[in-house]
């Protein structure tokens, strides 16, 4: 059937490639592949030859006509066609048949069915608050690779590629770097096919996207700001990013950043405004006009009689930031009011103050216990500075201090050589 059977050569090989015994089961080439194959994948860093090996191995021992021929008569007999076994499948066609798609998504030859997910493309999209409040789109142009139309990503005229030499088509580069007594493996993408594994003929290549197998193509996309939407949420457009062939497609993702307001400060789905009044205005009553986001113009008032104090908030119900998706229920507007101190007041000024506000609360003293007390003098003062300034003289008198015992300590060693 066969012929004259060729001499008897090494029929061992592929098990040890395998690791297991010739009496190996199917079941037992089957997992030590798979152990192996995982291991050995250039997506994770693995050795693209001893990959390669892995899978030409397991292609014949999983055969039983194969199997049988390798076992009696060694490699040399399937080289020269016995049995069918001259024609290598690719590894990666192998190793996806086996695993039913490659589990790593990515990376490798791009002949195999295994399509890998193209990167997403992310842009930060800068929005007012006022944006934010009511809603608003915006059209931005960008450009983008698709897959050329001419040439359907094939890059070439007649659709044919060839390995890459630099590859072996496999994508990927090893590269040995010696640190010391150690070695160090190190895999990068392919230089001269930019891990795609294939080159194609110089005279074949389409001339519209000269071989590159896409070409750019600028898009207007039309940016939807929902009522409500917050600071850093995502507003995302699917399978709108780069084009590739044997991939699918990434989304181009906005991220919405808001930029400050002059006057708003926004805490989730409430707002907060700030508004300083004058001394009069807090004990005697205030009215002021807020422009609102939508641009509403609030009317703001105290009640009579009311007083208002330094450093407190007042809330208005249902007029603070649009909740998302929920556009008819709102957060609260918390006002904060700061209140503003004249300088100095007159005597005239203190006596009209005394006879209207409530008596002092501190004790009268008599004149003897006003002689036994030592007069002060009060002056202004900024804290945060006063704090600052004397943080910063404690360190130079300790760096100071410091130097001085080194100082000293060298004069002593000094000393004690010369003895």
């Amino acid at each position: 059937m066969f012929g004259r059977p060729p001499k008897k050569s090494d029929n061992t090989r592929y098990y040890e490639i395998l690791g297991v015994p010739k009496t190996a089961s199917p079941e037992d080439l089957k997992k030590a592949y798979k152990k192996a194959a995982i291991k050995n994948h250039p997506d994770k860093g693995g050795d693209p030859e001893k990959f390669k090996e892995l899978a030409h191995a397991y292609e014949v021992l999983s055969d039983p006509e194969k199997r049988e021929i390798y076992d009696q008569y060694g490699e040399d007999a399937l080289k020269e066609g016995m049995g069918g076994g001259g024609g290598a499948h690719d590894p990666f066609d192998i190793f996806s048949s086996f695993f039913g798609g490659n589990p790593f998504g990515g990376g490798g030859s791009s002949r195999g069915r295994r399509q890998r997910r193209g990167e997403d493309v992310v842009h930060p999209l800068k929005v007012s608050l006022e944006d934010l409040y009511n809603g608003t789109s915006k059209k931005l142009s960008l450009s983008r690779n698709v897959i050329c139309s001419k040439c359907k990503g094939k890059g070439s005229k007649s659709g044919a590629s060839m390995n890459c030499p630099g590859c072996q088509g496999s994508g990927v580069k090893i590269s040995i770097r010696h640190l010391g007594p150690m070695i160090q493996q190190m895999q990068h993408t392919c230089n001269d096919c930019k891990g795609t594994g294939e080159t194609i003929n110089d005279r074949d290549r389409c001339p519209q996207c000269k071989g590159e197998k896409v070409v750019q193509e600028k898009k207007v996309l039309e940016v939807h700001v929902e009522k409500g939407m917050k600071n850093g949420q995502k507003i995302t457009f699917p399978g709108q990013a780069d084009e590739a062939p044997d991939t699918v497609t990434g989304d181009i993702v906005f991220i919405l950043q808001q930029k400050d307001h002059s006057k708003f400060k926004r805490k989730g789905d409430d707002l907060f405004y700030e508004h300083t009044l004058s001394l009069t205005q807090a004990l005697c009553g205030f009215q002021f006009v807020l422009a609102h986001l939508d641009s509403r113009q609030l009317l703001i008032k105290s009640h009579p009689g009311e007083v208002v104090k330094p450093d407190s908030f007042k809330a208005i119900n249902d007029e603070g930031m649009p909740m998302h998706q929920r556009p008819f229920m709102k957060g609260n507007l918390y006002i904060h009011f700061t209140v503003e101190f004249p300088d100095t007041l007159t005597l005239d000024q203190c006596k009209s103050l005394e006879a209207v506000l409530p008596p002092k609360s501190s004790p009268q003293l008599t004149a003897m216990e006003l002689d036994e007390c030592e007069e002060t003098t009060l002056h202004n003062v900024d804290i945060e500075e006063e704090m600052r300034r004397k943080e910063a003289r404690a360190q130079q008198e300790a760096y100071d201090e410091d130097e001085d015992m080194h100082g000293d300590g060298g004069a002593q060693r000094v000393q004690c050589a010369q003895q």
